[in-house]
């Protein structure tokens, strides 16, 4: 029992173990997580339980059978030789064939095991959600984010356009006069055409704090008295420009509400896992980034085989097979049966005449019994024992072929998860450089737009394509990441020395 206990107490560290290694190379607010996680769901506590109750088997089956005593009293005392029988007692200990309870503990032990292998699949399933679900937030919150950004592009580009709509009699490079203060005005005075001005812009475009709200911004066009009047006939393009713009900043808007609504509820899911009250608060990076893979083929197989709970839930059930068909076995062998009986005898009739009389008396008269007993039962109809050992055999043969079977399912699962992994890995490289490409011609055609040599389309075309390009990374890399847990918990969320 003793080994029992030292494997219940390294249960919970083993849990707490898997918990800090899978969560190695992730936030803390995620270790955090798992750990409640772990902790709170009713599931995997429900499991631990049954496994806790199955551990209870095991000095169950090594016990011996009740031992039986009978009792029987004679309503009236029947006559002896020397007495009167009163009553008797029988006490019956039967013990079964050498090894049988052995076998039975055994076969209770492996039970137990696939309990705790059920548990660690539970438990691993959990996790393998809470991972997904972590990245799912992430992934809103970085979309989030990239709306965001993508805003302040516009109003960027509303306050350039508006500028040249409040200057319509100067030329189209000479409508746009931000104030000196911005990394733009000073790109522009300084560069006096042509190509260095993409540098200035390129300032701008990646990440200028020039911002105006739209009461300020549309002060510039509301200039005083008949100057305002004298512009708006010829500035009209001017204006739709800045309707155009923020026509597009009000789809933006949407899109943050609704990412927004879509985060709440995955929030409130994500504190169901935890088992928690949905609206509970949960800390969520604005960023994240793509995990590191570096297992092997050849390192996930051996880790799968030798530590997956599927594999090694259907393991124990053979060898509890195995053990059952040995303990069918020596259920065939006769079984003994060691006792006492004790009778209670009262002296006769004549034992008294003879005391009257003064006549000789025998000395076994009215005396106790006591015999010593041994049984043992003859299992003589053997079909029932050999059908018995016969169904321990194709048991264990069939947990040999579901042991096949689910490995070859997991192999083809690992190399279906290889391959979205690869294919995860080559989108984000790609949403990437398309990404860069977009900042970079979305500078340049800004400053063409600037100088009148671009329209509005054009620049609206290419913001479109870099926000479209950021929520697509920020899906892969989610999409990349839950795989990578998806791998983990082929190998039960352990991992190699790195």
């Amino acid at each position: 029992m003793r080994y029992y206990q030292l494997k219940y107490l390294l249960i919970l560290w083993l849990t707490a173990a898997a918990v800090t290694d899978l969560s190695a190379q992730t936030t803390d607010s995620l270790n955090h997580y798992l750990k409640i996680a772990a902790q709170n769901n009713a599931g995997v506590k429900a499991d631990f339980l049954a496994y806790k109750a199955s551990l209870q088997k095991i000095p169950q089956a090594g016990a011996y059978e009740d031992p039986q005593l009978e009792m029987g009293f004679y309503l009236e005392p029947m006559d002896l030789i020397d007495g009167r029988q009163i009553g008797e007692f029988k006490l019956m200990q039967m013990f079964p064939w050498f090894g049988t309870k052995k076998a039975a503990q055994t076969e209770m032990t492996h039970m137990a095991q696939m309990t705790f292998e059920q548990f660690r699949e539970t438990r691993d399933a959990l996790y393998l959600s809470v991972y997904a679900q972590w990245y799912t937030l992430c992934r809103l919150q970085q979309q989030l984010r990239n709306n965001d950004e993508n805003k302040k592009l516009l109003a960027q580009l509303e306050e350039l356009a508006i500028r040249r709509f409040a200057a319509p009699g100067s030329g189209p490079g000479q409508g746009y006069s931000p104030s000196a203060s911005t990394p733009a005005a000073q790109s522009k005075a300084s560069a006096p055409s042509g190509g260095s001005g993409m540098a200035g812009m390129g300032t701008m475009g990646s990440g200028s704090n020039t911002q105006a709200s739209s009461g300020s911004s549309m002060s510039a066009m509301s200039g005083s008295g008949d100057g305002m009047a004298s512009g708006m006939g010829s500035a009209s393009p001017g204006l739709s420009d800045v309707l155009r713009i923020r026509l597009e900043a009000t789809e933006i808007d949407n899109n943050i509400e609704s990412l927004q609504s879509e985060l709440k509820a995955e929030k409130a899911k994500f504190n169901a896992l935890l088992n928690r009250p949905t609206e509970s608060g949960i800390q969520v990076p604005d960023s994240f980034e793509q995990l590191p893979f570096l297992f092997d083929t050849v390192s996930v197989k051996e880790s799968m085989e030798s530590r997956n709970p599927m594999l090694g839930m259907i393991r124990e059930e053979g060898l509890a097979y195995k053990a059952k068909g040995e303990m069918d076995r020596k259920m065939s062998y006769p079984m003994f049966g060691v006792g006492l009986q004790y009778m209670l005898i009262g002296k006769s009739q004549k034992s008294s005449m003879d005391m009257e009389t003064g006549a000789g008396m025998s000395s076994m008269d009215g005396k106790d019994m006591l015999m010593p007993m041994i049984s043992v039962s003859i299992p003589l109809y053997r079909n029932k024992y050999k059908a018995q050992q016969r169904e321990s055999k194709f048991r264990q043969q069939s947990s040999a072929e579901k042991y096949v079977q689910t490995l070859n399912t997991l192999e083809a699962d690992w190399y279906k998860t290889r391959h979205q992994l690869d294919d995860a890995a080559r989108k984000i490289t790609l949403y990437e450089k398309q990404e860069e490409l977009a900042k970079t011609t979305y500078r340049l055609i800004v400053n063409e737009f600037v100088a009148g040599k671009n329209d509005l389309t054009n620049v609206i075309q290419v913001q479109r394509q870099l926000l479209d390009y950021q929520l697509k990374k920020a899906e892969a890399v989610a999409d990349y990441n839950i795989m990578v847990a998806s791998v983990r918990k082929l190998i039960s969320f352990q991992f190699s020395e790195q």
